[in-house]
């Protein structure tokens, strides 16, 4: 194999190429003419490596991660492994693998290829644009074979810089990228943060406000970092003109659907967004979100005076659609969560979310109060269950309205409820038991408490255990009264 003549045939075409989509193209045409070898050039794009030439293989992998995926300590996660491809990239120093079965970070293109020659792809000043791939099924001179792919890498690296860089990121690709982001954003918050990042991006729009339903009337969606100076004065304005206004911008997306600027002066603004022209946006896009009952609206604004095209209103409204989806997902989510934590019958949260409370309770702080309805038994015997269910359910409400803020309850068995408080000292606590006796007692029943402190090194099943002794002793002496255990 006469590799001078490789390189000069691969970069015989380089000057001419126009783009440096073409330049890769060019590249590995010529290249596949000296080597049976599966080839491929792939560009850093964003946090990936996306696939713009290729031959030699009946599939190859279109964008590629170019870093591993970690958990959430930060460690690489044995599910996402980092490729050849994206350790070449990452490193910018190439890969020789004579044995891809022993390489884990190998990308399956073929079942026969048994050798990898990966190269990065840099510009002149030496920074990666990319990978020059190759792949062999049959007998190879490794070493030769990586000196000529680098060789060739480096000009096609100097001509993409010559041509401005990789290929820009389409819009369809951007859509794509946010779209992912929405979909895993774990929280609300975070999902905003993707939505707006979106709308920016995509629209190419200096600000991005959303105006989501509230549970009485409309409000602001959570500003997502640090607003430019547009959005945050959007935001000041909306704020200022108040939930009517913005409840007149969603039902007027919501009935005659998305809407944008021409970009063309002189012409008078719809009387619902002055607030927008007065906080300085020149160039507004209107997107419903979500449902015509119960939805919002997304504004995307520039101060600049421009002309948003039809195509970018779509992609706008794809990612309203998908925003809500996800939020939509969030909230579903988070109602199971509390269903899931919460009791039924009385709407406390029960023994699960209680046994991590007191896991964290600090010792000499965290009061337990240990609750039992007193003659409880007897009022099911007589009454009924349905008759029981009532009175815990009232007697929980009356409870709860003793408590101070912050103070949490919960339900731990049938007629067993504990109170979890902060205190500066044990007589503060044993008073919140009474205001919850005398609490009881306005409904018509009384309970019996115990109190008791964690103490250093006590384990809160150990600090529940002395509590509910505490209780045993109203039981006791009587019932209906408050006993502080030991300190």
């Amino acid at each position: 194999m006469d590799h001078e003549r490789v390189v000069r045939d691969v970069t015989v075409r380089l000057p001419m190429a126009s783009t440096a989509l073409e330049a890769c193209q060019w590249t590995v045409s010529a290249l596949a003419r000296h080597t049976p070898a599966t080839i491929s050039i792939l560009l850093g794009v964003h946090d990936s490596l996306r696939c713009v030439a290729a031959s030699g293989a009946w599939q190859v992998f279109s964008t590629v991660p170019a870093q591993a995926g970690s958990d959430d300590s930060g460690t690489p996660r044995r599910d996402q492994q980092r490729s050849i491809v994206a350790r070449v990239y990452g490193s910018g120093e190439p890969a020789v693998v004579p044995d891809v079965t022993a390489d884990p970070d190998y990308l399956p293109v073929r079942p026969d290829v048994t050798a990898e020659i990966c190269v990065p792809v840099r510009d002149r000043a030496g920074r990666p644009l990319g990978v020059l791939d190759l792949q062999w099924s049959g007998p190879v001179e490794t070493e030769r074979w990586r000196r000529t792919a680098q060789r060739m890498a480096d000009r096609l690296g100097a001509r993409i810089a010559t041509l401005g860089g990789p290929p820009a990121e389409s819009r369809s690709e951007k859509l794509l990228r946010h779209t992912a982001a929405m979909t895993s954003a774990p929280t609300d918050w975070d999902l905003m943060t993707a939505a707006i990042a979106a709308a920016r991006d995509v629209s190419a729009l200096a600000a991005a406000v959303l105006v989501l339903p509230g549970p009485r009337e409309p409000r602001l969606g959570t500003p997502t970092g640090t607003p430019g100076a547009l959005e945050a004065r959007m935001r000041a304005e909306l704020a200022e003109a108040g939930p009517a206004a913005l409840a007149r911008m969603i039902a007027r997306a919501h009935r005659h659907g998305s809407a944008y600027t021409l970009g063309e002066e002189g012409h008078p603004p719809t009387a619902d967004y002055l607030p927008l022209t007065r906080a300085g946006a020149r160039t507004l896009v209107a997107v419903p979100v979500g449902p015509t009952e119960g939805g919002g609206v997304l504004l995307v604004a520039d101060e600049r005076l421009l002309r948003p095209d039809p195509t970018t209103v779509n992609l706008i409204e794809l990612l309203a659609g998908q925003a809500w989806i996800c939020l939509d997902r969030l909230r579903t989510l988070a109602r199971l969560r509390e269903q899931a934590s919460s009791d039924p019958l009385t709407g406390l949260r029960h023994t699960g979310p209680f046994g991590q409370r007191i896991a964290s309770a600090t010792p000499g702080r965290t009061a337990l109060l240990a609750i039992d309805v007193d003659g409880f038994k007897d009022v099911n015997d007589t009454y009924g269950h349905q008759a029981g269910d009532q009175l815990l359910v009232g007697l929980a409400r009356a409870l709860e309205g003793a408590l101070r803020q912050g103070d949490e309850l919960y339900r731990t068995g049938g007629d067993e409820f504990v109170a979890v408080i902060e205190v500066s000292r044990p007589e503060e606590a044993v008073r919140i038991a009474e205001r919850l006796t005398a609490a009881a007692r306005r409904t018509g029943r009384t309970i019996s408490v115990g109190v008791a402190l964690p103490r250093p090194g006590e384990s809160p099943e150990r600090t529940l255990r002395r509590a509910d002794q505490a209780l045993y002793a109203v039981k006791r002496d009587g019932r209906d009264g408050v006993h502080l255990s030991a300190a």
